[in-house]
């Protein structure tokens, strides 16, 4: 099983995913339609599109999010290069986001840079699936991860053809997202409770543009022209119908404006179609799943989130740890009786001893043992999986 949250777990994605030749990809469409169906495009990943099954179950939104930008990068490369050596994918990926990051230069990397290729590809992939929120903030928000993040396959295709991304392109791309969404939500008649969760969705995952800063009164001024491939007019037009597609209801008025949006790109009026009713599919199958349609108390989200990394966390490793356990025949035998019986404060005492003796092979638990730990667990829960052993990367398994 592949573990995002490790080092190596590219490499073993594609040594798991053998022939590296992916499924053929004769159209932009064809593919796209394949993206849209995982939940990529509305920023919620319901399943992932590689030739050999991953499942995305026990694992965290932002581990399947990494899975399914890698898989969908590498989709592109292989539909516009016709290439499917991951070496020269992965080498092509790292100097795309090198070339669309020299803003946020980080001396440190010259002074320790990463050992491999496929390293520095997985920190970058790991920083693009993450909020523009603080990692506070993040552990008490519904928003888990960038939901913006088809925006790098647009530019990573700009990347392949061009041999470099022009200057302020992801910086127009996402001004034009926003403004499209927004002239979307004012074309409602009335307002649903989920129009303002949606925009902190989007609030939560923009990094130059912000709603408060939108003036465009009408498509016409936007210059839609700019965009030339399918792949960006197809996801501007997806975005515009999630919008409207939030409360359940497509307007007249809605259609309308979708239809002009679609003809102004010159794409045909059955996409508009076919966009309304997948999208308007997707919202209604997964509505109990979508976190920012699904708002509770952040607190209780909290706890809810981090019970259930936790939880994750101990399933992945059940084997391991249960070998361990049966090396300990004393614990095991104190923690049978516990499930039947209190324990006096010598066996209590004693479990205690033998948690910290058993937490020395997996030192991210011995958290629990410690006054307040639980309070100190959400600081720390990000970095549990590079606290574990070599033993408990999956990604080493042969």
């Amino acid at each position: 099983m592949i573990n995002p949250s490790a080092p190596g777990w590219i490499d073993k994605f594609f040594a798991e995913q053998q022939p590296l030749k992916l499924q053929e990809i004769a159209e932009p469409e064809v593919l796209y339609q394949r993206i849209r169906k995982t939940g990529f495009i509305y920023g919620h990943i319901v399943a992932l599109d590689t030739p050999k099954a991953i499942t995305t179950r026990n694992k965290t939104p932002e581990e399947n999010s990494k899975i399914a930008l890698l898989s969908t990068l590498y989709n592109v490369h292989s539909l516009v290069t016709k290439e499917y050596d991951p070496a020269k994918f992965i080498a092509a990926a790292v100097s795309f986001y090198k070339a669309t990051n020299k803003e946020s230069f980080n001396p440190l990397k010259k002074v320790l840079p990463d050992n491999t290729v496929t390293g520095e590809l997985e920190k970058m992939i790991g920083e693009r699936v993450q909020t523009n929120e603080n990692l506070i903030s993040r552990n008490f928000s519904h928003i888990l991860t960038n939901a913006l993040l088809f925006e790098d396959i647009l530019a990573f295709q700009q990347y392949l053809i061009h041999g470099e991304v022009a200057g302020g392109y992801m910086k127009r791309l996402e001004e034009t997202i926003i403004s499209v969404v927004s002239l979307a939500l004012n074309t409602k008649s009335e307002k649903s409770p989920y129009d303002d969760l949606l925009v902190k969705l989007f609030e939560s995952s923009v990094r130059y543009t912000k709603f408060s800063k939108v003036n465009i009164s009408n498509l016409e001024a936007l210059e839609l022209d700019y965009f030339r491939y399918k792949f960006e007019k197809f996801y501007i037009i997806d975005m515009a119908g999630l919008a409207m597609c939030s409360d359940g209801i497509i307007e007249e008025r809605e259609e309308e404006f979708l239809l002009k949006l679609a003809q102004l790109m010159d794409i045909r009026a059955s996409f508009v179609e076919e966009s309304i009713m997948q999208t308007d599919a997707f919202i209604s199958k997964y509505k109990k799943e979508i976190p920012y349609f699904n708002y509770s108390n952040p607190v209780k989200h909290f706890y809810d989130h981090t019970t259930q990394y936790v939880m994750m966390l101990i399933t992945r490793n059940k084997k391991r740890l249960q070998k361990e356990l049966a090396n300990n025949g004393e614990l095991m035998m104190l923690l049978t009786h516990s499930t039947h019986r209190s324990l006096d404060s010598k066996e209590k005492k004693k479990v205690k001893k033998q948690l910290l003796e058993f937490c020395k092979t997996v030192p991210s638990l011995t958290i629990f043992l410690l006054p307040g730990g639980s309070l100190l667990l959400p600081l720390l829960i990000k970095f549990i999986p590079k606290m574990l052993p070599t033993t408990f990367n999956e990604n080493l398994e042969e």
